[in-house]
């Protein structure tokens, strides 16, 4: 089971867990190596989903600090193996960097659109200014070109303004989860024995 080192305290009185809280920025005592990965997940170590409670747990303990954290698992003497560790942690990191650049195409992607949308929204505007000034030109009867007008002109400035929304706008949980991965793509792995 994954815990959080404080309630470590509380249920053993063992001073190599109390100063791993002192020493680590983010601190996780593990049952089994099993807990980092999720229980639904067969497969092996180095392709297996990442546990969604050591991210949340992650993601609280990470959310206060800046760059450069250390990721420590505090894990029983008799559990550890140093070629398991090596492929946990590189499964990680890959994790966490994939999630990263992930989250940052999806941000280009999301500026892409939003400028399409705003140029979208500065055509249909400049169509509908261009068939109010000249109706004439296009053999339009008066009507049709009001009719036009009524249409293009909602629709050029939902466009425009769609488009800034997504372009300066990013909700809170989305800034969160790229800040994390953000701090945990570099994030140094280690493993230390109870």
């Amino acid at each position: 089971m994954l815990s959080a080192p404080n309630d470590y305290i509380e249920t053993k009185d063992n001073d190599k867990i109390k100063n791993f809280i002192n020493e680590t920025e983010i601190g996780l005592i593990l049952d089994t190596y099993d807990d980092i990965f999720s229980d639904f997940d067969p497969r092996p170590y180095n392709q297996r989903s990442i546990s969604e409670d050591l991210l949340i747990a992650a993601k609280r303990a990470a959310r206060d600090k800046g760059t450069g954290l250390e990721l420590r698992f505090l894990v029983p003497k008799t559990v550890r193996n140093l070629p398991q560790e090596e492929l946990i942690k590189q499964r990680l990191k890959d994790h966490f960097r994939k999630h990263y650049k992930a989250i940052k195409t999806e941000d280009k992607n999301r500026r892409k659109q939003a400028i399409f949308l705003i140029v979208i929204g500065i055509v249909i505007g400049l169509i509908d200014a261009l068939t109010l000034s000249t109706p004439a030109t296009f053999n339009l009867s008066a009507i049709f070109t009001d009719a036009i007008g009524l249409i293009l002109t909602p629709a050029s400035w939902y466009s425009i303004w769609a488009g800034f929304d997504r372009l300066l706008i990013k909700s809170k949980e989305d800034v969160a989860e790229e800040e994390f991965y953000k701090k945990m793509r570099d994030v140094q792995i280690t493993f230390s024995d109870y």
